[in-house]
C-alpha cells in the first residue's frame, strides 16, 4: 500500500494539493498511478480541496483520528504541533493510513501552503 498523507494551510486549492502530491511523488520516482489513498487527520477533514484531489484522482481520503501518537515522524514541527497536535499532520497522516510497520520514504514535502509525505507498507515496503 503507498499512501500519500496532506496536510495544508487553510483554504488552500485542489490545485495547490496536486501540485505537492506530484512533487512528493516525483521525489520517491513514483507516479500518481501508485498511490492506494490519501490521507489526512481530522483536524484538516473539512478542507474541500483535499477530497476534491482525491475524487480527481479516483482514491479515497483516509482520515485518521487524533493526534500524532508515534514518534516515527522525520519531521518535528513545534507550529504543525501547537495547531493540530501533530509535529507532522502529512507524515503522521501517512503512516497511520498505511498500517502496520508503514514506514516514510522520506521527511515530508511542501509546495507551497501544501505538505505531502509518502508512506508505504506490506509488498510496497
Amino acid at each position: 500500500m503507498i499512501v500519500a498523507g496532506i496536510g495544508c494551510r487553510k483554504g488552500v486549492d485542489t490545485a495547490g494539493v496536486l501540485a505537492a502530491l506530484d512533487a512528493a511523488l516525483h521525489s520517491h520516482e513514483l507516479d500518481r498511478s501508485a498511490l492506494s489513498a490519501l490521507a489526512t487527520t481530522s483536524f484538516k477533514r473539512n478542507e474541500a480541496a483535499i477530497f476534491a484531489a482525491a475524487e480527481r484522482l479516483g482514491l479515497e481520503v483516509i482520515v485518521v483520528e487524533g493526534s500524532d501518537e508515534s514518534d516515527d515522524t522525520l519531521t518535528r514541527s513545534d507550529i504543525s504541533r501547537a495547531v493540530a497536535g501533530s509535529s507532522s499532520v502529512s507524515e503522521s497522516a501517512a503512516l497511520a493510513a498505511a498500517g502496520k510497520d508503514a514506514r516514510l520514504l522520506g521527511p515530508r514535502l511542501i509546495t507551497g501552503a501544501v505538505t505531502c509525505a509518502i508512506a508505504v507498507s506490506g509488498a510496497s515496503a
